[in-house]
């Protein structure tokens, strides 16, 4: 994944900034380098994915300007080529054309960017500091202002801690520069809608999903798929599948009592003919990882971290006993297609509306935990689903197609695959289930039971009471943001609030973000 951090003003304490920076090594455990501007300082952690020789580190220098980068570029052989007349460059790696492109262009060039990115930029010709963010937010960003209101860019909130009083996620979609953001894409708006007719929407969704998926593929490091049997990261591994001369690597993880997505990952893994492992855990790793997987996450959201534990272990357990440095995962189709509980809005305007709001706030919850729980284990990750064109597309697509008016939700995604062998047909129609319960049923209910094992109700009623910002309201939410609050703390701001169902909608007033507490949810957990 790689780590970044900016210190933008001068009178930098170099220790101080080194401690803060060195609390997210494992995001690039491959080379670390701090570099002084003569303005500030710029570090950069590497994890080598493309361009993995020494000249492929950062920070890149051009003519006393410097850039770190946290991103993939893809397509950025051919901003290369026609750069090539006025830039000498000195490595393969895809970061080093963005000196050359701020030069020629600006702040211009982050909308030229087909990337999931964040990078910080000192401009020695103008003696100043721009910072830019893709526009999901795929890739992660924070800042926060010194003492003297000097402003500090880093990868994670933990970087920042002791160097801030108030610890800010950087929006996605903006660039910062003259001390303002400024946003150069909102990917949730649409100018035109597509009224096309459906055999025509579901054959540009296909097509641009592969063309999304093949792009990730190209890496210099060794590739792998995490693969959970439900249709999204089902879809990835087949088409991945069908572009490789030789079986791609697959990883589910699951329960040992009760694991759900196994024999569904197990069924697609045969189908597909990938070589598969299954990660195996228990009740007692999922207690015993809880606080290192909050302190790595950086938040006190319930469905989040429950996702999380399973995504942390597999992924930790893809680290240590295999040499694949790139992961490929399903997020940001349901923000897209819809959720279980987006079958219950009320028009078409109202899941639009809907779908435009979780995108905006994905970088707080499903992007944050793909990449916390991927980069802490010094992986990377790749998210298909969040292809800037193909989400653009989507986006734009007549939001009455989109409504679940088919008796099967994500109808458009699922149609796209029926022609082409890409999935079994049990696995294409499959019932949506989230990730976090086809792990296990009883991985939820362990958490809750050790939850209510440790509070007493009127301690439990008196603690939540202390809390303004995102209160807690049951014993499950109040454990997560004790324990937040003893890596993060006062820093509950950086997540809007729980995610949780459109409460205003008939059917969605829940007390939990499991979709099992939905009226719809019937089979998706078998």
């Amino acid at each position: 994944m790689c780590s970044i951090m900016g210190y933008c003003g001068s009178n930098v304490d170099f220790a101080e900034f080194k401690k803060g920076f060195d609390r997210t090594i494992s995001r690039g455990p491959d080379d670390s380098r701090i570099i002084d501007t003569g303005r500030g300082l710029l570090g950069f952690h590497r994890l080598a994915i493309m361009g993995l020789a020494p000249s492929g580190m950062q920070p890149f220098e051009l003519n006393g300007s410097y850039v770190v980068c946290n991103g993939e570029i893809y397509g950025f052989e051919a901003i290369k080529k026609s750069l090539s007349d006025k830039y000498t460059f000195n490595s393969e790696s895809d970061c080093e054309i963005l000196l050359p492109m701020y030069r020629e262009y600006g702040t211009d060039m982050f909308n030229m960017l087909d990337a999931e990115f964040v990078m910080i930029i000192y401009d020695k010709e103008n003696d100043e500091y721009i910072a830019a963010r893709d526009p999901i937010g795929i890739r992660p960003l924070y800042y926060g202002y010194d003492k003297a209101g000097t402003i500090i860019f880093a990868s994670e909130p933990k970087n920042l801690l002791g160097l801030t009083d108030e610890i800010k996620p950087f929006p996605p979609g903006h660039y910062y520069k003259n001390g303002e953001f400024v946003c150069y894409c909102d990917i949730t708006k649409t100018n035109v809608i597509c009224y096309d007719n459906l055999d025509c929407v579901c054959r540009n969704i296909r097509d641009k999903l592969i063309v999304g998926i093949k792009k990730r593929l190209i890496s210099d490091a060794k590739v792998g798929f995490l693969l959970s049997g439900g249709l999204d990261s089902s879809l990835v591994c087949s088409v991945a599948a069908k572009q490789s001369d030789t079986p791609i690597k697959t990883f589910a993880i699951g329960m040992k009592s009760d694991a759900i997505d196994l024999k569904y990952a197990r069924q697609v893994a045969d189908y597909i003919h990938s070589d598969h492992t299954e990660v195996i855990i228990t009740r007692d790793d999922v207690i015993s990882n809880l606080r290192t997987v909050i302190k790595a996450l950086g938040t006190f959201d319930i469905t989040t971290i429950r996702a999380s534990i399973g995504m942390y272990l597999v992924c930790k357990a893809i680290h240590e006993q295999t040499d694949i440095r790139v992961l490929l995962t399903g997020e940001i189709s349901d923000e897209l297609f819809g959720y279980k509980y987006t079958d219950f809005a009320p028009s078409a305007e109202a899941f639009q509306a809907e779908s435009e709001k979780r995108i905006r706030e994905l970088h707080m919850y499903d992007v944050l935990r793909a990449d916390r729980c991927i980069a802490v284990n010094s992986l990377e990750a790749r998210v298909p689903f969040g292809d800037l064109d193909f989400v653009k597309y989507v986006m734009s697509i007549d939001p009455e197609k989109k409504l679940n008016k088919y008796g099967k939700g994500k109808y458009l995604l699922r149609h796209a695959f029926e022609d082409g062998d890409y999935l079994p047909k049990e696995i294409l129609w499959r019932e949506k289930a989230a990730f976090s319960d086809a792990v296990g049923h009883s991985m939820v209910d362990d958490l809750k039971e050790y939850a209510n094992s440790l509070y007493a109700d009127d301690e439990f009623k008196s603690k939540c009471e202390k809390y303004t910002h995102a209160r807690p309201f049951t014993k499950e939410s109040l454990l997560y943001r004790e324990i937040f609050e003893e890596y993060y703390p006062g820093q509950s701001g950086m997540i809007v609030d729980f995610w949780m169902p459109n409460k205003s909608w008939d059917g969605c007033d829940v007390d939990d973000p499991s979709a099992r507490v939905l009226s719809n949810y019937k089979d998706s957990g078998k």
